[in-house]
């Protein structure tokens, strides 16, 4: 196929594909997806071995959020049956964060809800990256607490954060549909307010929001301009309680062509497969992982994932390995420049939310519910929402604010 042949030459060669060749991935047929998960996993595999990094989620305040992402169970009038507590101790994060540094994991992803952290919400994330840190040598800290103000991001990089999450997660063009109080352009600013402080910028996407095949391109184009060192892609968990319940546009190969086209599009960054591979890849897991080459362990901020030991015997299974403490992520040339295409951290990693639920929301749906939709538009929707698979969203009840033990 000319079109693979091609995007295969560009991604070892790091070279950005045109908008019609990555619209092409997303086109493909059944018939020809392996095809493309071969190809794309072949320039995974140039760039990032047979490695997967694994990254442990902690959710140090659930809920009570004052913005109004469609996508978030977090988010302000929310009915979702989430938990909801205030900020955790630095000692209650740190014992969260070891049971999955216990189970593999190489980073911690600290995330909080909210619009944005005070400066004393500053002070105390930072007290629980030192705890996290003097405790656990080598560990990588992210955090994600949603947009942030001058001077915030040098003062989490001095107490030790390797990494700062803050998705664009869909196109700028559609950003309003799903989010009335903030917009797109205060998003890219806290992720060049990360870079700018010499954190490794994490910045991903959400797809399952009814948006377009444009749509996708235009955020994942959008992030490769912004340069991040980890790009999460998260698909919408549809929590019963927000504005997005009834959105099942996702099937299993519809995730693996957006994965291949990120790899295609950002071929030498950090791709994570974040919020929602257990509700919409299911059983075609194992082939995302010749596409990615991060995965979070274990639960989301208020979603349940699959069993620690299962993501473990998943990966072996495959033929890929785990990354090592002592491994380093990136190809050389992004390591040494910290430059490249991609974007590092977590995506509100929930809802379909990478790792936090910041920003963003706009009670309106988006995508074919949000206008007045075709006929053939109205078929093609009610024959994805006969395939709504309700039963693969379960609400954490354990871990974090719980006195359950967490799933690692």
């Amino acid at each position: 196929m000319d079109l693979l042949n091609t995007l295969l030459d560009k991604g070892l060669r790091r070279e950005l594909p045109t908008r019609d060749e990555a619209l092409a991935v997303l086109a493909t047929s059944d018939d020809e997806l392996l095809d493309v998960v071969a190809a794309a996993g072949k320039v995974r595999r140039r760039w990032f071995g047979r490695r997967v990094k694994l990254n442990y989620l902690v959710n140090l305040k659930s809920g009570l959020c004052p913005e109004d992402c469609s996508y978030c169970s977090q988010r302000l009038g929310s009915k979702a049956e989430i938990l909801k507590y205030t900020w955790l101790k630095p000692d209650q994060a740190s014992e969260a964060a070891a049971a999955g540094l216990a189970g593999g994991a190489k980073r911690v992803c600290l995330v909080a809800s909210g619009r944005g952290p005070t400066d004393r919400d500053v002070d105390r994330v930072s007290d629980t990256i030192k705890a996290i840190k003097d405790q656990n040598e080598g560990v990588e800290v992210c955090a994600c607490l949603g947009l942030l103000s001058d001077g915030q991001a040098e003062r989490l990089r001095d107490a030790g954060a390797d990494a700062y999450n803050h998705n664009l997660n869909t196109s700028e063009g559609t950003y309003g549909d799903i989010t009335t109080t903030h917009t797109y352009a205060d998003r890219v600013d806290t992720v060049q307010k990360a870079h700018a402080a010499g954190l490794s910028a994490c910045s991903g996407l959400i797809a399952g929001m009814g948006e377009s095949d444009e749509d996708l391109v235009d955020v994942v184009y959008a992030l490769r301009a912004l340069d991040p060192d980890s790009v999460p892609v998260n698909f919408l968990i549809p929590f019963e309680g927000t504005p997005l319940a009834k959105e099942w546009n996702l099937t299993p190969q519809r995730c693996l062509r957006i994965l291949a086209m990120v790899r295609f599009v950002c071929p030498d960054v950090e791709v994570r497969i974040a919020g929602g591979r257990e509700v919409h890849l299911r059983t075609m897991q194992p082939l995302a992982l010749h596409l990615a080459n991060s995965i979070f362990l274990g639960d989301y901020l208020t979603s349940e994932g699959q069993a620690g030991k299962a993501d473990l015997d998943m990966i072996a299974d495959a033929g890929f390995e785990v990354e090592g403490t002592g491994e380093v992520t990136l190809p050389e040339h992004r390591a040494t420049a910290h430059a490249g295409c991609g974007s590092h951290a977590d995506a509100d990693a929930d809802a379909g939310t990478g790792c936090g639920a910041h920003g963003g929301g706009g009670c309106g749906p988006c995508g074919p519910t949000a206008r007045e939709a075709a006929p053939e538009e109205l078929v093609q929707e009610a024959a994805r929402n006969s395939e709504a698979r309700t039963d693969l969203v379960a609400v954490r009840r354990r871990g974090a604010g719980t006195d359950l033990a967490p799933n690692a």
